[in-house]
């Protein structure tokens, strides 16, 4: 394969049994105002393959099939080392039940993040069914912000949801590296936040490009009037790796102070709201595991 030019902007698609959703994805990534370089497709589900969907798509693309299932963590490690391994100056992250709210949003990332000289933006990450929601509440302060419009129109330094339509310079990707395979799912996204602060990069979401993902509200439960919110996925193996996750996440500098916090508010939630004490003790085993880096598959 040929050097990608100077400037490149290569995609990153992590995908596992989701055809129709992928579908949809590549055909707004292939739209895009300022195209895409070229696009690498991880599969974690070959057994359900999508490669004649990659073939079809009227951008330079390369398809990944894992044999092994690595995770939204690995697949990304995966995916965005092939993307350097080929040359490319910009990451471009996308899971496959998500997509760019328009054509213009790669355009914009890269007009902003060259303005402001950032290491990494990402746009406003919105609920599929209802724009004008986000997919994922956003906590500044003691305040939850549901909705796009409490974000503000311009620029939010410091924030970013990594893995939903972000870019990265590959040279930020130098310094924060790729994400921890032995975290598979989640909590990986939070990781990389954690070590891009802690490099002091400058990086933030623009306001004014939006990328459209299922509405992942629901696991957050509200306390004290929405001053507080628990995780609590519905999901045993959602929850098995999210608690287990956060407890290491938790144990890593730059996190270590909310521990106690932590252990306030899942135990206000638990024993308070739910009043299920084992649930609680379920998740003080799960933390520890996590702790302790005992990263066994579920």
């Amino acid at each position: 394969m040929d050097a990608l030019p100077k400037g490149s902007v290569v995609g990153v698609v992590v995908t596992r049994h989701r055809r129709e959703l992928l579908a949809q994805s590549l055909k707004v990534l292939a739209s895009q105002t300022r195209p895409l370089d070229h696009l690498v497709v991880v599969d974690n589900g070959p057994d359900q393959p999508v490669d004649d969907l990659v073939d079809q798509c009227p951008i330079p693309t390369t398809y990944l099939a894992s044999h092994r299932n690595l995770g939204g963590a690995g697949g990304f490690a995966l995916g965005m080392l092939h993307a350097l391994s080929l040359g490319a100056d910009w990451l471009w992250l996308a899971d496959d039940d998500g997509r760019p709210a328009d054509e213009t949003v790669l355009e914009v990332l890269l007009a902003e993040a060259d303005r402001r000289d950032l290491a990494a933006i990402s746009p406003v990450v919105s609920n599929i069914e209802q724009p004008e929601k986000l997919a994922f509440p956003l906590r500044r302060g003691l305040t939850w912000k549901r909705r796009t419009a409490d974000l503000g129109v311009d620029f939010l330094p410091g924030i970013a949801s990594l893995f939903n339509g972000a870019l990265f310079r590959a040279s930020t990707v130098d310094v924060i590296g790729v994400p921890d395979y032995r975290l598979f799912f989640r909590g990986d996204e939070v990781e990389i936040h954690r070590r891009l602060v802690r490099t002091g990069l400058p990086f933030g979401t623009s306001l004014k490009v939006h990328y459209l993902h299922p509405d992942g509200s629901d696991e957050f439960k509200p306390m004290l009037g929405g001053r507080f919110h628990a995780q609590d996925p519905e999901n045993p193996i959602k929850r098995y790796y999210t608690y287990r996750n956060r407890g290491y996440l938790l144990s890593q500098p730059g996190m270590r102070k909310l521990g106690l916090l932590e252990f306030f508010r899942f135990g206000l939630y638990f024993i308070g709201v739910r009043k299920d004490p084992k649930a609680f003790l379920e998740w003080l085993k799960l933390v520890r595991q996590g702790q302790r880096e005992r990263f066994f598959r579920k």
